[in-house]
């Protein structure tokens, strides 16, 4: 398993033709369909709704903490870019004559 940079070049696992990621209102509708189409006598198992639904939403926790790491990441980036500028605009301080 590789780690990647806070910057996440990975690329989505799942993209639909359009090009949109599906959220979580795509999986609610999904789901409600899915529900209303089942058979009363052999009903979805529980247990494996809520696991995809507790699924999805780690998925979507992992999504905004990929999301907020990178806007921290272009901070430091930017703050470490002006110590850069600040430090090569700083002249150097005169070498002190040595004292007899």
């Amino acid at each position: 398993m590789s780690v990647n940079s806070i910057t996440n070049n990975n690329p989505p696992v799942f993209q639909p033709k359009g090009g949109k990621q599906m959220d979580q209102s795509d999986f609610m509708r999904l789901m409600t369909a899915q529900l209303s189409q089942q058979d009363p006598f052999n009903p979805v198992d529980n247990q494996q709704m809520v696991a995809q639904m507790a699924q999805f939403s780690s998925l979507a926790g992992i999504s905004e903490t990929n999301t907020v790491l990178s806007k921290i990441s272009e901070q430091l980036t930017a703050q470490t870019q002006l110590l850069k500028d600040i430090k090569a605009a700083t002249p150097a301080p005169a070498p002190t004559p040595p004292t007899t």
